[in-house]
């Protein structure tokens, strides 16, 4: 578990997952959460870098999600994360990404994070200059990539 000043994070066990998925309503997020589970089965060696990660106030109320899409072998480590809507613009997701990606920059193995999100998403792509993250001058699926080094 990870704790910051105002937040716990921790990445879900199977059951915890298996509970959260079938409370989804919209199937894009089903969809999404059911293959971070499938990559934490398949490879449980290296669950924290497949799992859902909860993001929690200090009184245990759940508020978002982040995630690794698994660590590749040259040692980059994606992230991604969201913060339910009513608890938006409190800092949330930069306490939690900072909090999350320097976890993971002390991992063995890891030479950088990346992330990507959508040109429009003024909001995410705050967090992530907030967080240390730079513009690599690529595009990927979901939109331009940055990238923090260890």
């Amino acid at each position: 578990m990870i704790e910051t000043k105002r937040l716990k994070i921790y990445p879900a066990s199977k059951e915890a997952m298996e509970k959260f998925i079938s409370l989804q309503t919209e199937d894009f997020l089903k969809t999404a959460y059911q293959e971070m589970m499938d990559g934490a089965l398949q490879n449980p060696d290296q669950w924290n870098w497949y799992a859902i990660w909860m993001i929690e106030l200090k009184n245990g109320t759940h508020i978002g999600e982040c995630c690794f899409k698994g660590l590749a072998p040259n040692g980059v480590a994606e992230i991604g994360y969201g913060i339910s809507e009513e608890y938006q613009g409190r800092g949330y997701a930069t306490e939690a990404v900072d909090a999350v990606v320097a976890w993971a920059l002390q991992q063995f193995g890891v030479n950088c994070v990346e992330a990507e999100t959508d040109v429009d998403n003024l909001a995410s792509l705050r967090v992530l200059e907030k967080s240390g993250f730079l513009y690599t001058g690529t595009n990927g699926a979901e939109g331009p990539r940055y990238i923090r080094n260890r």
